[in-house]
């Protein structure tokens, strides 16, 4: 049984495939095409940044090999323009190449060889992803938080509301999160966040001091319903370290500068205390 990947009524998903590997192109726009998106492809990385500057993708697969401008530097490029999902397909083997790519903007990998239907649940776990209607994002719904969060310490707690809902919006030391609008502002200055990033910052706020452990917001972000029981990989933690960073060093969040997520050392991540 293959995962289901419905677009809402009226919208048509996009994707662009950057691979120069003819026969494994031709197999990620099958997938594609089968799971009802309009598929646009380049053989090379320029060919494919313009691609996404023109078509506006939902998802974008990359491949790290390219001719030319590496996958790094293309999904520098097309993050700098877009806030679309990436997925890294590469042969590359290396964690280092990996976690490079990641650091770069994209939002998950997959290794070459790949089994189809390994893709199509990558990208149905994306598309599962919560969403609010908003110019840069597709229509989706609110947010559903999932997992067991750790036991709720004594701390002062970040000023957010008791539940999550489409109208929340969260603040904490200056940072406002709105999934309404799905805007991050730090004293009023607009955050360039990707999806994932923006993801994991809104249920970081939206769960105040309790910790949300690697393996929970891998679920999350895969809006993976089968909670603790599903399994989570070392490489999907260390993505999940990658993207945290990355979110860190947008809040200006270095050395002995004013914290906002703190580590939980063994476990996890919560927002920090107020003072």
């Amino acid at each position: 049984m293959h995962p289901s990947i419905d677009a809402p009524s009226g919208h048509r998903h996009v994707a662009v495939v950057i691979e120069d590997d003819p026969d494994i192109r031709d197999l990620i726009i099958t997938v594609f095409q089968k799971s009802g998106f309009t598929v646009e492809s380049a053989a090379d990385g320029e060919a494919g940044v313009e691609s996404v500057r023109q078509h506006e993708p939902t998802v974008v697969t990359l491949d790290l090999g390219l001719p030319g401008i590496d996958g790094f530097e293309v999904a520098r490029r097309i993050r700098a323009l877009s806030d679309c999902y990436i997925i890294i397909v590469s042969a590359q083997t290396d964690e280092a190449e990996t976690l490079m790519g990641l650091a770069a903007g994209a939002d998950d990998f997959i290794t070459k060889p790949f089994r189809p239907r390994e893709l199509r649940a990558r990208i149905a776990a994306m598309l599962r992803r919560p969403r609010i209607n908003s110019p840069a994002t597709p229509p989706g719904g609110a947010a559903v938080l999932t997992g067991a969060p750790a036991p709720q310490p004594t701390e002062a707690a970040p000023r957010v509301p008791t539940a999550a809902s489409s109208s929340a919006v969260f603040s904490h030391k200056g940072l406002v999160v709105d999934p309404a609008t799905r805007s991050a502002r730090l004293n009023d200055d607009l955050l360039s966040l990707t999806r994932t990033e923006f993801d994991l910052l809104e249920t970081l706020m939206s769960s105040g001091r309790r910790v949300r452990t690697k393996a929970n917001l891998v679920r999350h972000l895969r809006a993976d319903h089968h909670g603790a029981d599903s399994y989570v990989s070392d490489a999907d933690e260390r993505a999940v370290e990658v993207h945290i960073a990355n979110l860190r060093r947008k809040l200006g969040q270095t050395g002995k500068s004013q914290v906002w997520i703190e580590t939980i050392r063994g476990v996890g991540y919560r927002m920090s205390a107020d003072q």
